[in-house]
């Protein structure tokens, strides 16, 4: 088995229009996918973010697997930014609360936050220079 890179990361929202709503004021764009229920109800929206055009999607907690937690929780995906301290203050800003502040990780400039949605996902941002790192290789070729 190898993990060949991230895909989608799912977030579950019990109000998918207002979850929608909110990551595309947060983005600055709106979802270049959306799916709809047969009553025509938002069911599922998607995001393409970052320099790998990375997959955020939002689903509907209607479709959330039986025994999925209400409280947030699990695992944490870190979103590499550029500055941590000012995108952590943008996100509480915008509504959402404190899961861990910024803190720096071991040597060489690491640095993790996160927050909880309005809508009970984590969201994690990270300054990692090994990202940057990759970046600027794939882009010598």
């Amino acid at each position: 088995m190898q993990l060949r890179g991230l895909a989608t990361v799912s977030f579950w929202a019990a109000d998918l229009t207002a979850a929608k709503t909110w990551y595309a004021d947060l983005f600055g764009a709106e979802p270049y996918y959306e799916v709809r229920d047969a009553e025509g109800r938002p069911a599922y929206c998607e995001f393409r973010l970052g320099d790998h055009q990375h997959e955020l999607g939002l689903i509907d907690s209607r479709y959330a697997p039986a025994g999925a937690p209400a409280d947030p929780g699990g695992a944490i995906v870190y979103w590499h930014v550029d500055d941590v301290d000012a995108t952590y203050a943008a996100l509480l800003a915008a509504g959402a609360r404190v899961h861990q502040p910024p803190t720096p990780r071991g040597a060489g400039d690491f640095v993790t936050a996160s927050v909880v949605d309005p809508f009970g996902n984590i969201l994690g941002v990270m300054r990692n220079p090994h990202y940057l790192e990759m970046l600027e290789s794939m882009r010598r070729g």
